[in-house]
């Protein structure tokens, strides 16, 4: 017979491939990151579709203080759930928000290199550089954040990513630029910065790419690593166009339906 854990999983990529919203899972496998993360990689191991990046999660500071967590997780991201900026995107009661980005371009010479990466090594793996719109929520009946758990079980909570326009990669303060998302529409705007990503954007990088190496991942392509919310997870307050902005680096749209 399938263990717990086995059947949670085929439900969870179940719903993943259908795009189909399930009950709750049970909670042994939400408290814990540790367990977050087992459940995560079974339902990762089970996806034979193709891989396009990373998405690393939870890098606010104050969130991870407050569910006591020593540092952020990261989740596959796949190429079903990679979208053109200005595509149109569904969503359901277990939508939990839209966030704001960075997101990097990675040269393939990434899986062939020895050793950690560090403040010194990382940009010599970058090609390109981008503002990025995500949209988070759950495939399963349930709304809040009570736990790292709750995302990383469930694919990280990615449900799409829209990127801008990408430009080649240029050292700039990326700890600090002033960032923004709205809608006109219902007079919606959220401001931040990129200084709350886990120290900063390319930090949150850092992050990724050493746990990649660790679980010994290897894409053999270029591939996208996004590196957090600058604005938190801003709530969908109306279906309509939403549009984000990172200074020097551009802007980014969705049209939420």
């Amino acid at each position: 017979m399938k263990s717990l854990l086995e059947k949670t999983s085929d439900k969870l990529v179940n719903a993943f491939l259908k795009n189909k919203i399930i009950s709750p899972i049970p909670s042994k496998f939400t408290k814990k990151l540790k367990e977050a993360q087992k459940l995560r990689k079974l339902c990762e191991s089970k996806i034979k579709l193709p891989i396009i990046g990373f998405k690393a999660a939870g890098t606010g500071i104050p969130l991870i203080k407050k569910f006591k967590e020593k540092e952020p997780f990261y989740a596959s991201v796949y190429k079903k759930n990679l979208l053109k900026s200005g595509k149109t995107v569904k969503i359901t009661k277990s939508t939990l928000g839209i966030e704001l980005e960075v997101c990097y371009k990675i040269k393939r010479s990434f899986f062939f290199s020895k050793g950690s990466i560090t403040k010194k090594n990382l940009t010599k793996f970058i090609s390109h550089m981008a503002p990025c719109i995500e949209i988070v929520g759950y495939r399963q009946k349930k709304r809040g954040i009570t736990s790292f758990g709750d995302l990383c079980s469930d694919f990280g909570a990615n449900v799409k990513f829209l990127v801008g326009t990408k430009k080649k990669y240029k050292r700039i303060n990326i700890g600090n630029l002033k960032t923004n998302i709205s809608n006109k529409k219902i007079n919606q705007s959220v401001n931040g910065n990129t200084g709350t990503v886990y120290i900063n954007p390319l930090n949150s990088l850092r992050f990724v790419l050493n746990k990649v190496k660790k679980d010994k991942i290897n894409l053999n392509k270029d591939f996208w690593v996004f590196t957090g919310s600058s604005v938190g997870v801003v709530p969908i307050m109306s279906k309509g166009l939403y549009i984000g902005s990172v200074n020097k680096l551009g802007s980014v749209k969705v049209i939420i339906r």
